[in-house]
């Protein structure tokens, strides 16, 4: 089977390279897909030090995320972005594979 990949912006990629500098402590930015959330499904963000073995490892520039395999089957095609505007900044995954999503933006069903 083939997945497709995970993407990253530009302006996504600015910000988990800023956070990542101004930590100190971490390496990484970890997105993964977990059970819950309004809609079915939720994304979870978490600064970690080291990639897992089955982790699916996207640089750019000075930003490095890193998603495990089972978040990527949910994933795929998707991309991750940074939004910063009136109503605040958070990051956004664009994800083609989801059905429906909440307003919040990190609940999404398939």
């Amino acid at each position: 089977m083939t997945q497709e990949t995970v993407t990253l912006s530009d302006a996504a990629a600015k910000r988990i390279a800023t956070i990542l500098r101004s930590d100190g402590h971490k390496n990484a930015m970890r997105v993964s897909v977990e059970g819950g959330g309004c809609s079915g499904f939720s994304y979870k963000f978490d600064l970690v030090d080291d990639a897992n073995d089955d982790d699916f490892v996207l640089e750019k520039d000075s930003a490095k995320v890193l998603i495990d395999s089972l978040s990527l089957v949910y994933m795929g095609g998707s991309e991750i972005d940074f939004i910063d505007n009136l109503l605040g900044q958070s990051f956004q995954i664009k994800n083609p594979n989801a059905v429906a999503s909440c307003g919040c933006g990190t609940s999404f069903s398939i």
